[in-house]
């Protein structure tokens, strides 16, 4: 008569055996805090550090600095911060005012769900 395999046939192994890490394997592991995965890289630095978001580029645009090689995302936000300079410089500018403030607000009218609410009419 034949008999059944035994579920998990092999030798048992103690963890205490596991092979030594590398330094290289420590580097690329994942470390967490409980259930939540701890970010890695530099922490943010500074008042206002920089926050990552999603921004969609014309493919040239985007092309044109990848082609300048490593670091193209950081000479993109340099591009950037240029142009804010300029602008703001620009609007300090004696006599002169932004489009923002010489235009006149658009008259907002309450939604009348929000007018009954105040007790006034929309």
């Amino acid at each position: 008569m034949q008999t059944k395999k035994r579920a998990g046939s092999s030798a048992w192994v103690d963890p205490d055996d596991a092979p030594v890490l590398t330094d290289e394997e420590i580097a690329q592991a994942d470390v967490y805090d409980g259930n939540r995965l701890v970010r890695r890289g530099r922490p943010p630095v500074g008042d206002r550090p920089k926050e990552a978001i999603k921004l969609r580029l014309a493919a040239d645009v985007v092309d044109y600095f990848r082609s300048t090689g490593p670091g193209w995302q950081t000479r993109i936000n340099a591009e950037l911060e240029r142009v804010v300079r300029r602008a703001t410089a620009s609007s300090r500018t004696v006599g002169v005012k932004r489009r923002s403030e010489t235009a006149k607000p658009a008259p907002t009218k309450r939604p009348a769900s929000v007018a009954r609410l105040a007790g006034t009419k929309a």
